[in-house]
């Protein structure tokens, strides 16, 4: 399918039969059915992003479907630098490339976001353990072992040993990094005046974070570790997550009473490619009835768009996390077994994606991020769903792939090309 051809398709009312795996899915897309991209003009002047991302997630009309993504690999935008098609002015004096420079320059919308002071603070100075021309290994300022690489693509650290073991070292940790009552966690009146100054002007949606039910345990205590006790011990983790959810619930009103909010995000990452590393039976009874007050204070305080981000296959957990009130996956990765078109046909208007685009397809090149787009358009035609690369963008993306992925994207979204030839990356980069 040529590019003309692949545009002119994102309008065309169709039936797709879409294969997965083993299994078919058959989408039938009649004329009757909503969708919400209504085109430039639509609303008079162009929605903000902050307008057009709350239409989105609440299956409304919109000029066209917020334009989100999740980031980059360190190695690729580096990798990109060095080609010459990201400017070098985007280098802060660190010598990191923020994502937010590299996505802006691909059009994508932004957030504003502004959060109580949860999580395990404050930190240690970092203690150097040894230092090898290839690797590093530290304790950090929680107290973990770790290995890290120096050079070359950076993975997921070594990790060597945990802060948590049992009761006792539980007890320690909690009165030295989480005492909700400790000086740093203030936020100042004249913080917080500013940041409700902001939530009500701002064009882009306001964030803001409810930290982590069971992924910050997991860091804490280590993957194998948490398993085990969940098995062993699970009066002592329920007692943790128990401890860390009532954290959200005493900082975060101070923030909640004061902002305009739009979306409120967390963060787990406790699943493998098979599932969920705690049984869901742990989930349901343990973790859930701890969670439900925090989500039942973010709606009542009118934020009804709430993810998680939680890699791997997260099937068994979307009803349990739907039954609390968080609404809305992400990343959704796909090769899992994640599959957003069967989501959306499962759970309708219940679920909200932020997203579900296939990374390997990146890799493959343009004929496969078509296939991919093609297959995913008919679940966000509806709304609800902001499709996005399901994790950061990974090393070894050529440039002329991830621009075609953006150029494609954005006219399944029903963004005009006009609009879209204005991106930066499109002034030297053609179809």
């Amino acid at each position: 399918m040529t590019t003309r051809e692949a545009r002119a398709h994102w309008t065309l009312p169709r039936v797709v039969c879409i294969m997965r795996a083993d299994r078919y899915y058959t989408v039938f897309w009649e004329e009757t059915m909503t969708d919400i991209r209504q085109g430039p003009g639509r609303f008079g002047a162009e929605l903000t992003p902050r307008e057009r991302f709350n239409r989105t997630m609440h299956y409304q009309h919109v000029d066209y479907i917020s334009h989100l993504e999740f980031g980059y690999w360190a190695e690729l935008k580096e990798d990109w630098m060095a080609q010459g098609f990201l400017p070098p002015s985007m280098r802060q004096a660190n010598g990191d490339i923020p994502d937010h420079l590299v996505e802006r320059f691909f059009g994508v919308e932004q957030f504003d976001s502004f959060s109580a002071r949860l999580g395990a603070r404050p930190a240690r100075e970092t203690v150097i353990v040894e230092q090898a021309p290839d690797r590093t290994v530290f304790r950090d300022g929680l107290g973990v072992l770790r290995e890290e690489r120096t050079h070359g693509t950076r993975t997921i650290p070594h990790f060597i040993e945990f802060p948590i073991r049992d009761r006792d070292s539980w007890k320690a940790f909690r009165d030295e990094f989480l005492d909700v009552d400790h000086p740093v966690r203030a936020i100042s009146e004249a913080q917080l005046q500013q940041f409700e100054d902001l939530s009500r002007v701002s064009t882009n949606p306001v964030h803001t974070d409810f930290g982590s039910f069971i992924g910050w345990l997991r860091d804490w205590i280590g993957f194998q570790n948490i398993a085990m006790m969940s098995m062993d011990d699970p009066d002592l983790l329920e007692e943790m997550v128990a401890h860390v959810a009532g954290m959200a619930l005493k900082l975060m009103p101070q923030v909640l009473e004061r902002a305009q909010i739009d979306v409120a995000g967390g963060w787990e990452d406790i699943c493998f490619n098979s599932g969920p590393i705690l049984t869901p039976r742990f989930f349901a009874e343990r973790i859930m009835p701890h969670m439900k007050p925090v989500m039942d204070m973010l709606r009542q305080h009118g934020v009804d768009v709430i993810w998680t981000d939680c890699d791997g296959n997260i099937l068994k957990l979307i009803p349990l996390w739907l039954g609390v009130g968080l609404n809305c996956m992400f990343p959704l990765e796909v090769n899992p077994g994640n599959d957003p078109v069967a989501l959306k046909n499962e759970y309708g208007r219940d679920l909200l994606i932020r997203g579900g685009f296939d990374k390997f397809a990146l890799h493959q090149g343009r004929e496969a991020v078509l296939k991919e787009l093609l297959r995913l358009e008919p679940a966000l035609a509806e709304g609800g769903f902001a499709p996005g690369v399901d994790h950061r963008a990974p090393a070894e993306v050529t440039w002329d792939t991830y621009c075609y992925y953006i150029w494609e994207k954005c006219h399944m979204l029903g963004w005009p090309e006009e609009r879209i030839k204005t991106f930066p990356a499109f002034q030297h980069w053609k179809p």
